[in-house]
């Protein structure tokens, strides 16, 4: 309150006669007073002065004269300029005569002079006396002054009353009052003092206006940028930046780093980092840090780590923690972590999810887990999902299936796959479809699978088919399985991240349709990737096109991994070359792994060679 643009209002309550030095005086207060359109709180440092650019000295020189001689104008005028300098004592018995005279501008005048001395209920009176008498900047200061009271009603009466004066401080405080309590009219306040050219007002009503009109937001910032609003040319910069206008953004940024904006400085660090230029964005990483912004002492120690240059990094996130930023807590546990300084890792685990760092909760939660400590672990993977770690939700839905409460499972899996969590949503998948909710499921593996989820990309191509209704017969002259259904589209999506079932799959459809290059292709890499299945599809492959040799290496493959077929196969290739005891060892192989129709066709084949043995 007190603001010192409202020392020169020189409005009149009760005038004298103008004549002599008297009428002149006035003359001149009224030139002031045009000059001082009022804005930000710092504006009278400009204005106190005349049209002629008369000096201070000037202006008091002048004046002195006709206020020792007891003009009421020039005695209001002296007493400001006093005031302006510092001379309570020089001012305050000029203030005090003007304001006998009736002078309005004296009167609000001596009360900003009290409250400069330690009297602010005097001062509120001579307010009182100057805003009754119609002076918007002595409403203003009794609003304020009663704002700081609590007296919010008496406060919202004096604002209201500079502000509907044209007041541009008196329609901010009000504005700010309002937007306090929760009431409407914040905005209609904040333009109003915007469009005086208040920048404070234009960067708040930018700030109001942001979601609802970002075009008209983005002009208030500008127009507060331009007037030195260091926050607003950050967040200029920002809003140019997400377009991708990153030269201009970068402009913003440096305007606001200049003007000692910490987070301005980060930011252009950040930019110039992404433009190539490293060095250039250590300068102003370091100088946003040394001014207390944690973001860039973790950049700083992300970027030091990056190089391997650890002492430097975890110097550099103690910096961060120090200025507050828990990040630095978690960068520093990470770093630790890699290190494998596992009790110095957990230490700053604890130190960053006691104060409330998700992801830290969650890291520290998996490390007790993969000591044995699950009980400890769980309280810590709540406190992380319920802060909002999608991460930590899915974690409990897996510790609760490992204790086969699926009930429980299914609804952190829920919760996680809410949030997009492809591994989630897969989960909540396989469930449905194990309740028989396939529709409900088609739409969880749908969402994990186009998250490029592998696994549900093939359970989505499985439930799809098992819905699918039998195809019809082909129409005459119509080839075999020419249209490709949106089941084999996943299959394929599946095989082609690397899923070896689906890859078998898709062999399997290609060969039905012919297309037994395609077929052996997949068959193939299958096999590679060690799909027993996919080995015995090739050998039954390569079998039929007459390549043996071929067929019984994969075969064995197959077998040696489990394949009950494979080794049947192989019993049989035997026998017919010849070689009963390779046989025999092959059917006995088929025995053990089965299944039952093949265990008991190894047994007749086991016994046949047995007798041809013993012949």
């Amino acid at each position: 309150m007190g603001d010192r643009s409202t020392l020169l209002e020189t409005g009149r309550f009760v005038r004298s006669a103008e004549t002599g030095s008297g009428a002149a005086v006035k003359e001149e207060a009224r030139v002031v007073n045009a000059q001082t359109a009022p804005s930000d709180a710092g504006f009278a440092e400009e204005v106190l002065t005349e049209a002629d650019g008369a000096s201070d000295a000037e202006l008091e020189a002048r004046h002195r004269v006709a206020a020792d001689r007891g003009d009421p104008g020039a005695m209001s005028v002296l007493g400001a300029l006093l005031l302006r300098r510092g001379d309570l004592d020089g001012a305050e018995p000029y203030l005090r005569g003007a304001t006998a005279e009736g002078d309005r501008a004296a009167a609000n005048n001596l009360g900003v002079l009290l409250l400069q001395r330690g009297y602010p209920e005097e001062a509120a009176g001579w307010w009182r006396v100057a805003a009754v008498a119609g002076s918007a900047p002595a409403a203003h200061a009794l609003g304020r002054h009663f704002r700081e009271r609590g007296d919010e009603p008496a406060a919202e009466y004096w604002l209201r009353q500079a502000a509907e004066s044209g007041h541009a401080l008196g329609a901010y405080g009000l504005a700010e009052l309002l937007e306090h309590r929760g009431d409407k009219g914040v905005e209609r306040w904040l333009r109003q003092a915007a469009e005086q050219g208040h920048r404070e007002a234009a960067y708040r009503l930018a700030r109001h206006l942001r979601k609802g009109d970002p075009a008209e937001a983005e002009q208030w910032y500008r127009q507060a940028a331009a007037r030195g609003h260091r926050r607003a040319a950050l967040h200029l910069g920002a809003l140019l930046e997400a377009r991708g206008e990153l030269k201009e953004a970068g402009r913003w940024y440096l305007t606001s780093a200049k003007q000692g904006e910490a987070r301005a400085a980060c930011a252009l660090g950040f930019l110039l980092r992404d433009a190539g230029d490293e060095e250039g964005a250590i300068s102003w990483w370091k100088r946003a840090a040394q001014d207390g912004d944690g973001n860039a002492a973790n950049a700083l120690g992300a970027l030091h780590a990056a190089r391997g240059e650890t002492e430097t990094a975890e110097k550099w996130y103690r910096v961060a923690m120090d200025a507050g930023d828990q990040n630095g807590a978690y960068n520093l546990a990470l770093l630790c972590a890699a290190q494998d300084r596992t009790a110095q890792a957990e230490q700053w685990y604890r130190r960053a999810a006691y104060a409330g760092h998700r992801e830290a909760a969650n890291a520290l939660a998996i490390m007790l887990l993969q000591v044995g400590d699950a009980a400890g672990a769980e309280p810590w993977f709540s406190k992380a999902a319920e802060a909002g770690s999608v991460d930590a939700a899915f974690n409990l839905g897996i510790l609760y299936a490992g204790r086969d409460d699926d009930r429980t499972a299914l609804k952190w899996y829920e919760r996680a796959a809410a949030a997009g969590h492809t591994d989630a949503a897969l989960q909540v998948g396989i469930a449905l479809v194990r309740d028989g909710e396939e529709r409900a499921a088609e739409r969880h593996l749908r969402c994990a699978a186009g998250g490029g989820s592998a696994e549900a990309a093939f359970r989505l191509a499985a439930l799809l088919e098992s819905l699918a209704p039998p195809p019809e017969p082909p129409a005459l002259g119509e080839p075999v399985g020419a249209a490709r259904t949106e089941s084999e589209e996943w299959y394929e999506r599946a095989a082609e991240l690397g899923h070896r079932r689906a890859q078998v799959r898709v062999g399997m459809l290609a060969a039905a349709r012919g297309d037994t290059a395609v077929a052996a292709r997949w068959y193939r890499e299958a096999a590679e990737a060690g799909s027993r299945n996919g080995a015995f599809n090739l050998g039954l492959l390569l079998a039929r096109e007459g390549d043996e040799p071929e067929a019984a290496l994969w075969w064995t493959r197959a077998a040696v991994a489990g394949h009950g077929r494979a080794a049947l196969r192989l019993a049989l290739l035997a026998a017919r070359h010849g070689d009963l005891a390779e046989g025999q060892k092959w059917c006995l192989r088929a025995m053990e792994l089965g299944p039952a129709e093949v265990a008991e066709r190894a047994a007749r084949l086991r016994d046949a060679l047995a007798e041809e043995l013993s012949a």
